[in-house]
């Protein structure tokens, strides 16, 4: 007698879910309790210094004490002398400054089992024309160093341990060295020391998209992943977190999803009730995920408010949420708005760092909140 095959319900849902990988809607999840308070002005800058745009913030090995990565008092360090990493106390007071002159867009940020901090460049100081120049405009004067497009482990103390990348990169059109990046957007430790880079801000098929490995001395491993919305593929992966299982999660920006993968990028699950994903934090059982382009920016997720989502590590289920004060969207309002990295302490008070409103806010749970 033949075998049959069987298709239930179940099956066809399954197939169809399939067949549209990376296209299935996810209703938007705004309205989660926020049990969260915003702290004013808790960081407190050098006088006459103001803050630029930030994205890169972590914590201490210590706990409580914030390191934050900062544009120089605008979005660029080009031909600043600024110190671009800051390490802040528990009070918000400054406790030390370094990184003057060594990069242009500061962008992710890590801090290593041993309170080493990680900074990831993803621009450059290689000149060009003003946009609306004509073609046969002059080029500007070659710089007299090349930097950008690397990352750097610097000490607690400022020391400068490893870079990884060439200065300048991998500029698109040029023959590309797979141990050189081109616009770096985070930068993560494995327990065994190997280091992993996500490379690609840019939604342009033709741009290098991909995590890149290297072993603790910078010796190049190889890469894993590609441009696309399929199972471990991406558009813009922004930001990665590590959980206690050792999965990797990816901010995979520009395909509106967490991805869940193994740390030779195979795929488990992804989660998209996250929105757009810029930074992603995962401190205890709970994933933090920072929102700040939903409607801004991406106008296909104007559903979507921005803000900081707060999740279960276990299954991805939506608990909290800190939305974004601005509830316009474009074109009334455009560009990065709300945090872009996120980072959360010992004692469970989060850091919104933020590109468009310039600066780091803390949330500190509300009185009589658990």
């Amino acid at each position: 007698m033949p075998r049959r095959t069987i298709i239930t319900v179940t099956t066809v849902i399954a197939i169809a879910a399939v067949s549209v990988f990376g296209q299935m809607s996810v209703t938007p999840t705004n309205d989660a309790p926020n049990p969260y308070e915003t702290v004013a002005n808790y960081f407190k800058m050098p006088e006459g210094r103001t803050w630029g745009s930030t994205s890169a913030v972590d914590v201490d090995k210590d706990g409580k004490s914030i390191w934050v990565a900062e544009r120089c008092g605008a979005n660029s360090c080009l031909n600043s002398n600024l110190d671009i990493v800051l390490k802040f106390d528990a009070s918000g007071k400054l406790l030390k400054s370094f990184g003057s002159g060594l990069m242009i867009f500061p962008h992710g940020m890590h801090v290593d089992r041993d309170g080493n901090v990680w900074v990831t460049d993803g621009q450059d100081n290689v000149p060009r024309r003003a946009p609306d120049a004509p073609p046969a405009t002059p080029l500007p004067p070659q710089p007299a160093k090349l930097i950008g497009h690397q990352v750097f482990k610097f000490s607690p103390d400022g020391k400068v341990l490893l870079t990884l990348g060439k200065p300048g990169g991998n500029p698109p059109g040029q023959p590309a060295d797979p141990a050189s990046l081109y616009q770096p957007n985070d930068v993560i430790t494995l327990a065994n020391g190997d280091v992993l880079v996500a490379e690609g801000h840019s939604n342009a098929p033709e741009t290098s998209t991909r995590i890149v490995r290297f072993n603790r001395d910078g010796k190049y491993l190889g890469q894993f992943g590609k441009y696309g919305s399929g199972p471990g593929e991406f558009i813009q992966p922004h930001g990665l977190a590590m959980d206690a299982q050792g999965r990797l999660l990816v901010a995979d920006r520009s395909n509106n999803r967490v991805q869940i993968l193994t740390t030779e990028g195979k795929f488990i699950d992804e989660w998209k009730q996250f929105s757009r994903p810029s930074g992603i934090y995962v401190r205890n059982d709970m994933v933090y995920v920072a929102d700040s382009e939903s409607g801004s920016v991406e106008p296909k997720q104007s559903a979507w408010r921005r803000g900081i989502r707060i999740g279960s590590i276990g299954d991805g289920k939506l608990l909290f949420f800190i939305p974004d004060p601005e509830t316009r969207n474009a074109p009334e309002v455009r560009g990065t708005l709300a945090a872009e990295g996120v980072a959360v302490d010992a004692a469970g008070n989060i850091y919104g760092a933020e590109v468009g409103p310039k600066g780091v806010k803390k949330y500190v749970k509300k009185q009589g909140t658990e």
